[in-house]
């Protein structure tokens, strides 16, 4: 599966060289400096790791980063790291084009199933796509040195 089209709205992964036109609608979710953004986009890529984009009019108006995991937990899944729409679009069905996508590729790689961290604000988009609350918290120990 290489694109999805919706509209005038064009769904595809993103190459290497083309990250950094990401970078302007991610740096609304993620506050990281474009070195940082790149370096780690590359590192995740080598778990797997893609960026995925919306396009219209040839414009990045929207970005969603994901990656298959298998865990003995949850076995094969698709996690969703990052979805934001550029503020100019929320709420034109970009992020429901990106959902779709993620699960037309998670259905396509054989997994049952698709997790995500969701901010408190954005929970209601997710349980209008369907999405439930799992019942496991997340947890997290900061490390200093």
């Amino acid at each position: 599966m290489t694109e999805h089209r919706c509209s005038r709205l064009e769904i595809r992964r993103l190459s290497p060289p083309e990250w950094m036109q990401a970078y302007p609608v991610i740096a609304q979710l993620r506050s990281l400096e474009e070195p940082e953004f790149l370096e780690r986009t590359r590192r995740q890529s080598y778990s797997g790791y893609e960026l995925v984009a919306a396009f219209h009019d040839e414009k990045i108006i929207g970005v969603m980063g994901m990656r298959p995991i298998h865990t003995l937990a949850r076995g094969a899944h698709l996690h969703i790291d990052d979805l934001v729409v550029d503020a100019t679009g929320r709420g034109s069905g970009v992020g429901r084009s990106l959902m779709e996508y993620a699960e037309t590729d998670a259905r396509a790689r054989g997994m049952t199933a698709i997790f995500l961290d969701a901010r408190p604000d954005a929970v209601p988009f997710y349980e209008r796509e369907n999405y439930v609350l799992h019942p496991a918290p997340s947890m997290k120990k900061v490390l200093v040195p």
